[in-house]
């Protein structure tokens, strides 16, 4: 395993000992789908070019001139300016989120930090999308580049990961205060929230600091 997908691995475990036990397996699974998935890109090497003189060997692969377009370049600032202001709602969310936990439980007044969560949720699913689309995007423009290949698919894969964790913490929010303290749904949405949010930090993690 290379120091990229061991970075991805420790985040998302950290993000899981916060969460209840019930996601601890979809963290492993993550965890181990974006591994296997980076061994056999690393595995993977350039195709030997017909013709012309041999390379010696032992010497390293001629490198090849990538040309990105302006659009790309344009698509890659959105992207990078979205995550980072992605990341301090994270932050905000999970401290609301705990709060709102905690005054449903003690049945407390929950109106005031339910519209908070329910924005900041927005907020995320906005910047999400937006990071999404030019992701996407850009990595179906950059995939004939093989400089830093394993650590844009690790992260591609943890993004996209992190995309259906957070549809699935919409889609098990739990609803009537009343039916809370009695049933699981808000231990299940509290899990897939903080898996999806660890991947995600993961992912904006290696990018930051996978060459390092």
């Amino acid at each position: 395993m290379d120091g990229v997908t061991r970075c991805a691995v420790v985040v998302i475990a950290l993000s899981a000992a916060a969460a209840p036990t019930s996601a601890q397996e979809l963290v492993v699974s993550l965890a181990e789908q974006a591994s296997a998935a980076a061994a056999d890109i690393a595995q993977q090497q350039p195709p030997p070019q017909q013709g012309g003189p041999q390379q010696p060997e032992g010497s390293a692969p001629p490198t090849v001139a990538i040309e990105y377009s302006d659009a790309y370049k344009m698509r890659a600032k959105i992207h990078k300016v979205a995550s980072l202001a992605t990341i301090p709602l994270f932050a905000a969310e999970g401290i609301v989120g705990q709060k709102l936990y905690n005054a449903r439980v003690n049945l407390e007044p929950t109106g005031t930090l339910k519209s908070g969560h329910l924005a900041l949720a927005a907020g995320i699913g906005a910047l999400f999308a937006v990071d999404t689309a030019t992701g996407v995007w850009n990595l179906l423009e950059s995939r004939h580049d093989p400089t830093h290949r394993t650590k844009r698919w690790v992260h591609s894969l943890l993004m996209l990961g992190a995309d259906a964790g957070f549809l699935a913490t919409a889609a098990t929010g739990p609803g009537h205060e009343r039916s809370f303290a009695d049933s699981d749904g808000a231990s299940t949405h509290r899990a897939i929230a903080f898996t999806s949010i660890g991947a995600a930090t993961a992912g904006y993690l290696i990018m930051l600091f996978g060459d390092h």
